[in-house]
């Protein structure tokens, strides 16, 4: 998933091509990502555009099942801070969005937004990554936060398809079900990323679908 990276220098541009593609929230310069996210508790749609490798926009829209409301808006993606090693690769993200969350039920629409942190580390073997949002959809103010480590059972090269055995573990606190561990399996070919999970506490499954281009 990751496309023109010689910006980066030649030994990052073969890291990154050959080890994992993640759903990060900037691409490469003039590139295009679309994200698609669904499980038990909400379903997201983002689409952005990356002008530079530091930063890009686009539209998010969340529907949350497990907090009754329907968010759209504009959102921005920073990389504040990118560590490459030889065997290596860290990440630190700002994202904010501001537009509309839309409650189920009779309130009406009202201004609404979120503000969060990424971080990530990878090697072609390991990965880790956290994530934390604050949400203000106008009468409901949330936090989400996940982590994530994962290994990959085998190294492919250039072309290859590339997988992935994670475990996620996600905490909601006004969901029904505060915390969550989902076992997930990553495939990741050309320009798509495609993951597959289950989580045991709300018999849910977790289908993301990622393509950048």
């Amino acid at each position: 998933m990751k496309m023109g990276f010689a910006a980066f220098g030649a030994a990052s541009a073969v890291l990154l091509a050959v080890g994992p593609a993640e759903a990060r929230p900037v691409s490469y310069p003039g590139g295009w990502t679309w994200m698609q996210m669904n499980n038990g508790d909400y379903s997201s749609l983002h689409v952005h555009y990356s002008p530079t490798f530091r930063d890009s926009i686009g539209i998010y829209s969340e529907r949350n099942w497990g907090e009754d409301w329907h968010f759209t808006g504009v959102q921005y993606n920073r990389l504040v801070k990118r560590w490459n090693e030889k065997t290596s690769q860290a990440n630190l993200y700002f994202k904010a969005a501001a537009g509309q969350a839309d409650p189920f039920g009779p309130e009406s629409a009202e201004l609404a937004g979120f503000v969060g942190v990424a971080a990530d580390w990878e090697t072609r073997r390991w990965f880790t990554s956290y994530e934390a949002r604050a949400y203000d959809v106008g009468s409901n103010q949330t936090a989400r936060q996940a982590a994530r480590v994962g290994i990959a059972p085998y190294i492919g090269d250039f072309g290859d398809l590339h997988t992935w055995l994670m475990l996620q573990v996600e905490n909601q606190p006004e969901s029904e079900t505060p915390t969550t561990v989902t076992p997930l399996v990553r495939f990741f070919y050309n320009v798509q990323l495609l993951e597959i999970g289950y989580t045991p506490e709300t018999e849910e499954f977790m289908l993301n679908w990622i393509i950048r281009f």
